[in-house]
C-alpha cells in the first residue's frame, strides 16, 4: 500500500472512531441528566416534554451512529477497493474523454452515492420523525422533492461541471483561478435567483396577511434600516412540524421568510425578537463575512486540487495513474478523490469554524435584545422553539464543539441575561 494511502486510511479510521466516541460520550451525558429536568429549565419545560426530548435525542444519535458507520465503510471501500479506477476506465472506454463525458462521470458518481443514501433518508423521515410527531411529508411529496432535485442537478450542476472542466483546456496552469471565479459567480447568481425561481418549486410562498403582526415586523425592519422587499409565509408544515425563519436574496430581491409553523408556535413579540435576531446577522455583516469565507474556501479548494493533480503519489495511492497535462481526463480523478476526502479534513477543523459561528449568534442575540429593549421575548422564543423541536438541552460540551454551529439554549440564555 502506498504511504499516502496508509495516511488517508488512518485519517478515515480516526474520524469514524472519533465520531462514534463523541456520540457515545454525548449519549452518556444526556442519560446522566435524564432523571429530572435540570434546574435551569425547571418551570420552563415540563417533565414529560423533557423526557421526550431525551428519547428523541438518543434515538437520533443511535441512528446517526448506524449511518455514520455505513458511510465510513462505503467511503473506505470506494477509495481502496479499486472500484473507482475500474469505473473510470470503463466509463472512458465507453464514452471517451471529452469534457461532457468527464463531467458525466463526476455527475453519475455523485448520483450513485446519493441513491445509496436514500434508504436512510426515507427511514429518518417516515420512521424516526414520524415516531416523534414531526413528519408531515406525504410519500408522494418526498419522491417529487428528490426528482426535482435531480432535474435541477442535471440542468444546473452538470453544465457547470462541464464548464469548469473546459476551463482546464482553455486556461492551462491557471485553470483553478478561473474555475473558482466561475463557481463563485454561479453561486452568487443562484443566491439571487433561488428565492424567485428555485425555492417556489418546493414550497409555497405567500405574503404575510395584513394585521398587527405584519405591521409590527415591517416597523421593525424600518427602524433597524433593514431593506426588505416583502415578508412572506412559507408552508413549512407541508413537510415537518419543525420551525424556522430566514431572509434570502440580495438588494431589492431580499425578502424575509417565516415558516407557518413558527407563526403558530410564537407570540407576536417573540416573532419580532426572532426576526430582530435575523436582522442582527445582516447588520453585523455576518452574511458578508460568511460569504467571504466561502469565497476564500473555494479558491483554496481549487488550488489544492490543482496541486494534487500534479502529484503522482496522490493518484497511485488510490489506484489511478497521473497521465500528466492539463486535460479534463487527468484532473477528474483528483477532483473526485478530493471531494471524497474533504469531509474527513473538514471534520477536524469544524470546532474552530463553530467558535466563529457561535460568536455570530451571540452578537445577533445581543442586537435583538438591544433592538427590542428587553431580552424576555427572545428568551421565551428560544425556550419555546427548543421545547417544540425537542432539542437536546444537555449536550456534552465536546460533542457540542464538533457539531453545534449555535450555542446551546443554556449558553444563549446566560448571555442574554
Amino acid at each position: 500500500m502506498q504511504p499516502f494511502a496508509i495516511i488517508a486510511l488512518l485519517l478515515l479510521f480516526a474520524r469514524a472512531s472519533t465520531e462514534l466516541w463523541l456520540s457515545r460520550l454525548n449519549q452518556s451525558y444526556v442519560r446522566a441528566h435524564a432523571n429530572e429536568v435540570p434546574p435551569a429549565f425547571r418551570g420552563i419545560i415540563d417533565a414529560a416534554t423533557y423526557h421526550r426530548s431525551i428519547d428523541y435525542t438518543l434515538t437520533k444519535s443511535r441512528f446517526a451512529d448506524i449511518t455514520g458507520v455505513f458511510d465510513a465503510v462505503l467511503l473506505i471501500a470506494m477509495l481502496f477497493s479499486g472500484v473507482l479506477p475500474w469505473a473510470f476506465g470503463g466509463f472512458t472506454a465507453s464514452f471517451g474523454t471529452s469534457v461532457w463525458a468527464m463531467a458525466g462521470f463526476l455527475f453519475v458518481t455523485g448520483i450513485a452515492l446519493s441513491l445509496l443514501a436514500l434508504p436512510f433518508a426515507w427511514y429518518a423521515q417516515f420512521k424516526l420523525e414520524e415516531r416523534f410527531g414531526f413528519n408531515t411529508t406525504a410519500k408522494k411529496t418526498w419522491i417529487l422533492d428528490r426528482l426535482k432535485g435531480f432535474l435541477l442537478a442535471v440542468l444546473l450542476g452538470y453544465p457547470l461541471l462541464a464548464l469548469v472542466l473546459k476551463l482546464i483546456e482553455w486556461t492551462g496552469t491557471n485553470w483553478w483561478l478561473w474555475a473558482a471565479g466561475v463557481v463563485i459567480a454561479f453561486q452568487l447568481l443562484l443566491m439571487l435567483l433561488a428565492p424567485a425561481i428555485i425555492m417556489p418549486l418546493f414550497n409555497k410562498f405567500t405574503p404575510l396577511p395584513e394585521g398587527t403582526l405584519r405591521e409590527r415586523l415591517f416597523a421593525l425592519a424600518q427602524r433597524t434600516d433593514f431593506p426588505t422587499r416583502s415578508i412572506e409565509l412559507m408552508d413549512g408544515s407541508k413537510r415537518s412540524r419543525h420551525s424556522n425563519a430566514f431572509f434570502t436574496g440580495f438588494g431589492r430581491f431580499r425578502k424575509i421568510v417565516l415558516f407557518d409553523t413558527l407563526i403558530a408556535q410564537l407570540t407576536e413579540p417573540e416573532l419580532e425578537s426572532v426576526l430582530a435576531h435575523e436582522i442582527g446577522h445582516y447588520k453585523k455583516r455576518h452574511v458578508l463575512k460568511l460569504l467571504g469565507f466561502s469565497i476564500v474556501g473555494l479558491f483554496v479548494t481549487f488550488a489544492a486540487i490543482a496541486w494534487l493533480a500534479r502529484q503522482q503519489w496522490f493518484y497511485r495511492a488510490f489506484g489511478f495513474e497521473n497521465q500528466g497535462g492539463f486535460t479534463a481526463a487527468n484532473l477528474v480523478p483528483a477532483m473526485l478523490l478530493f471531494a471524497l476526502l474533504a469531509g474527513t479534513i473538514s471534520f477536524w477543523v469544524s470546532p474552530f469554524i463553530h467558535i466563529w459561528s457561535r460568536r455570530f449568534e451571540y452578537q445577533a442575540d445581543a442586537f435583538a435584545r438591544a433592538t427590542m429593549g428587553e431580552a424576555h421575548s427572545l428568551s421565551q422564543a428560544l425556550h419555546k422553539l427548543s421545547e417544540k423541536n425537542l432539542s437536546n438541552l444537555t449536550p456534552h460540551p465536546l460533542y457540542s464543539a464538533f457539531y453545534y454551529s449555535h450555542p446551546t439554549l443554556l449558553e444563549r440564555q446566560r448571555a442574554l441575561q
